[in-house]
């Protein structure tokens, strides 16, 4: 095929061979491809004319000029009839473009640092973008947008050893747009493709990426960012999950969401008022399909511009850590969705997925499996991950079905998956990915947290790779969430029955250093709204949820909570609506606020409910086996024992007087928590503020005090320090 009809076509696979400026004896000879001009003239840096160039062919035009006269960087002057338009030819960048790749392979951060589309500045000072991408197994690659007027081959890609294809553009700015034209090993056209590490996108109908500069958003977090080292097994968490398209909305029907900027001022400000510490936000990374919530995303570098652009996620951020609150992301390294703008095969080879379906393909999700064990699929993703905490400074991240990531039989019957080397179902090369990846997030960024979202009992999820475990800080107990919401929603006359499942959770709490969630995941599909799950009349329900809040806070553990949960919302959550904040009206819903507000405020302030969560020296029973009254007592103690806290559940509507409690310190009690107050909703059942110990020995320690139990509520006590 002839040069000009490969250009034309979008079939040119080394177009710096050809274009640009070449030497030829004596001469320079210059080609430049502009299919729509009528004529073309080659000019120097200062519009000096350096040759009238020959049209040849479908839009190929040759200039020739003596060595002497040629001048850098020259200028390609085309006239057509619409005009007359100039540009800085980027075949002549050869060096420039081919910077793109000579470091990506020495660090994980070089991809995002090197490839995509990156501002640079030639050595001259032309100032450009620098595109590069990954399709190794195409046999061309153009990049087009609004700086070529959408012309798809009018800016073929050269070929590097690496499987990268690159360009130079002069004069791209911030805030164009644009894609790759590919075909594949067989010449085929495949679906234009947004930039897979484009750090802005487009949605629906276009899916472009957008030229973005990292360097314009100035920060303003620096006392957040030169704080103490954070110990944070030894530190208060309480996690506020939100999804931000419904948290809340505007008013406005033209208006569907609220942007970064907004949610910054007002959810942050919530949160404060709240009491929580950290908001963890359901995944930021830009997805085309709204109900999959974030959780099928197929531009992991760039916020979803559904609240606007990267700088506005930067505000948002920004904003929480002025106001002392830590920003957790979701992030989704299991798999990927197969639309034709994304990942799924990317250059009509599985470049970024396993081949076989038995391991590429997710029968839950209909999605593709990142291949774990691909060099380069694994720096992408451990290169996303210290992305998020380099450029966006956030504080941690929650990575998304981990189990589906660790067994290759997840979800799938015999004969639908394949072994490993040893015959057995865990995938090596995903866990070796999750132990570099929390490998390098530790090394680089020492407060950063890692939380696995890990369902099943594999071993040594937080326990650090130098112990062989996978590494992260973190693991949501997912036990203790079946086994507690199992038992709070059972009418209370047959919770005698299953008083372990309260219990059971302390028999492996100290196994994983665990976040005990009560996730989204907890209150959609028909699962109903925490509210919902409560048996009983209304006053129960009510009362139900308050002890079960209190019990969450009381037990070993960090804390999360999903939106709208804390205002006993009624229904179960719906993304294409926002938390009903007008239940606040009502003094039921408004008590609950209230009580997990007050409840953030006791946990945070004394260290014996967070400093010892994952040892056993925080924690003891006075009383695990009264079955019968359903009545659970248990004490949390500080790092230095000084101030423990007696904490009572009574999960039936019975109250109880003149209750013997066991007492590790003597002195006097203060009341610090009680569900069942009135000014949260509860029936006040009469009880001291204030109990002082007895000498008698009582439930294994040395003193006693007595105290009335109300009715479906949780009580703490905290030793009064003088």
């Amino acid at each position: 095929m002839l040069l000009e009809q490969q250009l034309r076509e979008g079939r040119c696979t080394y177009p710096f061979s050809f274009l640009g400026h070449h030497e030829d004896e004596d001469e320079i000879i210059i080609r430049a491809f502009v299919p729509s001009a009528e004529k073309v003239k080659i000019l120097g840096p200062d519009g000096q004319l350096i040759a009238d160039a020959e049209h040849i062919q479908d839009g190929l035009y040759v200039g020739r000029c003596q060595r002497e006269k040629f001048l850098f960087p020259y200028v390609v002057k085309a006239e057509h009839a619409g005009g007359t338009f100039e540009y800085i030819d980027p075949y002549q960048y050869r060096d420039e473009a081919f910077h793109a790749v000579h470091y990506i392979d020495h660090a994980p951060e070089n991809l995002y640092k090197q490839a995509g589309a990156q501002i640079s500045t030639t050595n001259e000072g032309t100032v450009g973008v620098r595109f590069s991408v990954f399709a190794p197994n195409a046999s061309s690659v153009s990049v087009f947008g609004s700086f070529n007027h959408w012309q798809k081959y009018l800016h073929p890609m050269q070929k590097t050893e690496l499987g990268y294809w690159v360009l130079f553009v002069p004069n791209v700015e911030v805030g164009a747009e644009y894609k790759f034209a590919i075909r594949d090993a067989s010449g085929n056209t495949l679906p234009d493709k947004s930039d897979p590490l484009g750090f802005h996108h487009h949605q629906f109908p276009s899916h472009c990426s957008v030229v973005y500069d990292h360097e314009q958003y100035q920060w303003n977090d620096e006392k957040w960012q030169k704080r103490k080292a954070v110990d944070h097994y030894r530190s208060p968490m309480s996690i506020y999950e939100v999804q931000l398209g419904s948290w809340r909305r505007p008013e406005q029907p033209e208006r569907k969401y609220f942007s970064y900027r907004e949610m910054a001022d007002d959810l942050v400000a919530y949160v404060v008022d709240m009491g929580f510490t950290h908001i963890e936000v359901m995944p930021v990374s830009e997805y085309p399909f709204d109900g999959s919530w974030g959780y099928q995303p197929v531009g992991l570098f760039a916020p979803t511009s559904r609240f606007g652009g990267p700088d506005g996620f930067k505000y948002f951020v920004d904003k929480c850590h002025q106001s002392n609150i830590s920003v957790i992301i979701d992030w989704v390294p299991a798999h990927f969705p197969a639309d034709g703008h994304g990942l799924a095969r990317f250059d009509g080879s599985f470049v970024y997925e396993y081949e076989d379906p038995r391991r590429g393909w997710h029968p839950d999700w209909n999605s593709c499996i990142y291949d774990f064990g691909k060099d380069t699929v694994r720096q992408f993703l451990v290169a996303n991950a210290l992305y998020w905490f380099d450029k966006f400074h956030v504080d941690g991240i929650r990575v998304d079905a981990v189990a589906s990531m660790l067994y290759l039989d997840y979800s799938r019957k015999d004969g639908e998956w394949v072994p490993n080397v040893d015959g057995g179902n865990h995938n090596y090369e995903a866990i070796s990915l999750l132990q570099w990846m929390n490998s390098e997030v530790y090394a680089k960024y020492p407060n950063a947290v890692t939380i696995a979202e890990e369902s099943t009992s594999f071993a040594g999820v937080s326990q650090p790779v130098s112990h062989g475990g996978l590494g992260f800080g973190f693991k949501w107990n997912m036990g203790w969430m079946h086994d507690t919401l199992t038992y709070i929603a059972k009418d209370p006359a047959y919770r005698r029955y299953h008083h372990s499942d309260l219990t059971f959770s302390m028999v492996y709490a100290y196994d994983e250093n665990f976040v005990l969630p009560i996730s989204h995941d907890e209150v959609v599909h028909g699962k109903g709204s925490m509210l919902q799950k409560m048996p009983g009349d209304d006053w129960q329900k009510f009362a139900n949820l308050r002890a079960y809040f209190g019990f969450m806070f009381a037990h070993p553990g960090k804390k999360l909570q999903f939106m709208g949960s804390e205002i006993a919302q009624w229904q179960e959550w719906n993304h294409d609506a926002q938390v009903d904040w007008s239940l606040l009206s009502r003094a039921s819903h408004k008590g609950v606020q209230d009580l997990y507000k007050h409840l953030n405020g006791a946990y945070q302030y004394y260290p014996a409910l967070y400093e010892c969560d994952h040892e056993p020296e925080g924690f003891t029973w006075l009383d695990l086996h009264n079955h019968e009254q359903s009545v659970l007592i248990f004490a949390r103690f500080d790092k230095s024992r000084t101030q423990p806290v007696i904490v009572v559940c009574n999960f039936t509507p019975v109250p109880h007087e003149g209750f013997k409690i066991g007492a590790p310190i003597s002195g006097n009690y203060e009341l610090i928590i009680n569900t069942d107050k009135a000014c949260y909703g509860g029936s006040d059942y009469p009880i001291n503020t204030v109990v002082e110990t007895n000498s008698e020995a009582w439930q294994g320690l040395g003193y006693s005090f007595e105290t009335n139990i109300p009715p479906l509520a949780t009580i703490m006590f905290a030793l009064k320090q003088h």
